[in-house]
C-alpha cells in the first residue's frame, strides 16, 4: 500500500492461484484488489473518528488477465462530502498496460467508538521459524487445480462443463482451491456458487471484503452467461456493478450467489447475481455484460 490524502496504491502479486478455468484472472478477482484503494482513497481525507461503508462499486475490463508479474491499482478521490464519497481506481499490469478502470461510492458516518461494537481481534503469538505462518504464503506455493484445455471447450457446451465439474468429472481451477468458491446448482443459464465466509477473505472489521463478494458475483453471472452458450463460444467480460446491501461476517458459513442470464446476443450478453448470506438474507446485488466470440478460443488474449 502507498499514498498521499486523497490517493492510494495497492499491488497483488497475479499468482496463478488466482487463474480460473479458461487459464486467465477473470476481471471480477480484480475487486479484491480494485476494492482497497477505492476505500482507502476516500478514508484518508476524512476527519477522525469517521468510518466508510461501500454502497456500490463499478468496474470496466479493458483487456484479459494473465498469471504473472504484479497487478497495481491506483486510487483517487474524486469526491468527498459530509455522507458520501466516490472514488477511482486504475488498474494496471506487469508490462504497464491499463486492464481495468472502475470506481466506489461510500457512505461516510461516525465510527464507533472503542469499547463499542466493533468485534475484538485475537492476540497472536509472533511468529518463529518452525510455526506454519513464517513459511511460503499461500499464494507462493505451487497452484492446485486445472486449468481447461481447449479441446474440452470446442467438445462441451458451458452447461455440460458446469456439470461435470459440479459432479467432480472435470477439475476445479486454481481460483477454487484458494478461495472456497465452488458450483453448487446449474441449469441453461442459471449457475450457483458458494463461498466459505472464512477470515482468510476479511476486512480489519472482520466482516468478508467487498472486493471478495464482488468475485463471488462475478463468477455467478458470468458462469451463467457461459452456461448459457454452445460449446466453441469464447465469453469475454466487459463490465460489473454491484450494489452492497449488508456486511457479511468472517463466521465460516457459506455465502451463496445464484447467477441468472438476462439476454444473450449475437455478441453481448448481460447477466444478474444475488448473494446471500447463510440465514438466507441478501448481501449483495450485481450486474454484468460480456462480449461473445464464436468459434474462438477461450483465452481471449489475442482478441482484445
Amino acid at each position: 500500500m502507498d499514498g498521499a490524502v486523497g490517493a492510494a496504491t495497492f499491488s497483488m502479486p497475479a499468482t496463478p492461484w488466482l487463474v480460473g478455468s479458461q487459464g486467465l484472472i477473470a476481471g471480477g478477482t480484480l475487486a479484491i484488489l480494485a476494492d482497497s484503494p477505492l476505500a482507502a482513497a476516500i478514508g484518508s481525507a476524512l476527519p477522525p473518528q469517521t468510518g466508510l461503508v461501500t454502497s456500490e462499486l463499478s468496474l470496466r475490463f479493458l483487456r484479459p488477465v494473465r498469471a504473472g508479474g504484479d497487478l497495481v491499482a491506483y486510487g483517487t478521490l474524486v469526491h468527498g462530502g459530509r455522507s458520501l464519497g466516490l472514488s477511482h481506481v486504475r488498474i494496471i499490469d506487469g508490462d504497464g498496460r491499463l486492464v481495468a478502470d472502475g470506481s466506489s461510492m461510500c457512505f461516510i458516518r461516525s465510527a464507533s467508538p472503542p469499547g463499542g461494537d466493533t468485534p475484538a481481534t485475537e492476540a497472536h503469538e509472533p511468529a518463529s521459524a518452525d510455526r506454519p505462518s513464517s513459511r511460503l504464503d499461500p499464494w507462493q506455493r505451487p497452484a492446485l487445480g486445472e486449468v481447461l484445455g481447449q479441446e474440452v471447450w470446442d467438445r462441451m457446451s458451458g452447461l455440460e462443463i458446469f456439470q461435470a465439474q459440479k459432479e467432480g468429472e472435470l477439475p476445479y481451477p486454481p481460483h477454487h482451491f484458494l478461495t472456497g468458491t465452488r458450483v453448487v446448482g446449474v441449469s441453461p443459464g442459471e449457475v450457483i456458487f458458494t463461498l466459505p465466509a472464512h477470515e482468510w477473505l476479511c476486512s480489519p472489521q472482520r466482516t468478508v471484503q467487498g472486493g471478495v463478494i464482488a468475485m463471488l458475483a462475478d463468477t455467478a453471472l458470468s458462469c451463467a452467461i457461459i452456461a448459457s452458450t454452445p460449446a466453441g463460444t469464447a465469453v469475454a467480460a466487459m463490465d460489473l456493478k454491484v450494489n452492497y446491501l449488508r456486511p457479511a461476517p468472517a463466521d465460516g458459513r457459506d455465502l451463496r450467489a445464484h447467477g441468472r442470464v438476462r439476454h444473450v446476443g449475437r455478441t453481448i450478453a448481460i447477466a444478474e447475481s444475488e448473494v446471500t448470506n447463510a440465514d438466507g438474507k441478501p448481501v449483495a446485488l450485481a450486474t454484468g455484460s460480456a462480449m461473445l466470440r464464436n468459434a474462438s478460443p477461450a483465452d481471449l488474449s489475442k482478441t482484445h
